[in-house]
């Protein structure tokens, strides 16, 4: 009974630690982004977060770099998405409740359904980070950039569904697709704003790219399944994704940054 009373305590104590370092993580880096305004030093400061990745023989860290790459992306993505938000303290908090939510709430999860939500989340905040950043960027490493987030984001869902003959290829295929779309949109970029300062907005292409990705995610899924894909399994979301995509473009594309 002694032995079990110990390792309750220490579950709990391990608990309370992790909490504590997760939530403490996000304000320090919400902390360094409203006392400095100095988007590196949080990016370091975040990177340095990860240093488990790389408490491994160095020859597994690309294998563990994969594995948390939606972690990072995530992270990454708010560090900058806050960034932009400097002068408005609300947005900021806001972002930083979001993080704590990921980071304590999904991220944890490991069921096949979780995963394929960590992989919309990433996709999502990663693209609109990305874009955020991209009118100081070339082209060129834009879409290396929506590349890198289009093939995390699918490996991810891919490692829940126990894919191992075609892994590679298809989180390679999938970020191609995805580097296809950053590199169109990156010469017409349309965000709606949220914010009356313009301190949060979203890129229109983060919801097409997630609408296809979804598409894509029930057509794998029906294939798991039945070895083929079924109409019935794909129809309404390609409805439903091809109605909102049509509804963006036709009534909310007239001009660059609308604001609704």
């Amino acid at each position: 009974m002694d032995l079990l009373k110990v390792a309750s305590k220490r579950s709990l104590w391990s608990e309370v630690a992790y909490i504590s370092l997760n939530i403490g993580l996000a304000l320090a880096i919400l902390l360094v982004l409203v006392t400095t305004s100095s988007l590196w030093f949080a990016i370091g400061l975040a990177l340095l977060s990860k240093w488990r990745i790389f408490a491994v023989r160095p020859r597994y860290w690309f294998a563990h770099l994969q594995s948390n790459l939606v972690d990072v992306i995530v992270t990454l993505s708010y560090v900058v998405l806050a960034y932009y938000a400097t002068g408005d303290l609300l947005v900021q908090v806001i972002l930083t409740a979001l993080f704590v939510g990921w980071l304590l709430g999904l991220k944890p999860r490991s069921s096949r359904r979780s995963m394929t939500y960590q992989s919309g989340v990433a996709l999502f905040v990663g693209i609109n980070a990305l874009a955020a950043l991209s009118p100081d960027w070339d082209v060129f490493f834009v879409a290396i950039g929506f590349w890198l987030i289009g093939y995390g984001a699918a490996r991810h869902v891919l490692v829940a569904y126990e894919e191992s003959a075609h892994l590679i290829l298809l989180s390679l295929l999938w970020g191609l697709v995805v580097a296809e779309l950053g590199w169109i949109t990156y010469y017409w970029t349309v965000a709606y704003q949220f914010t009356p300062s313009g301190s949060l907005a979203m890129a229109q292409v983060s919801v097409v790219a997630l609408l296809i990705s979804f598409v894509a995610e029930r057509a794998y899924r029906s294939y798991h399944l039945h070895e083929k894909i079924r109409s019935n399994d794909i129809l309404m979301p390609l409805l439903f994704s091809v109605s909102v995509i049509l509804l963006l473009v036709v009534f909310f594309n007239a001009a660059p940054n609308s604001i609704i």
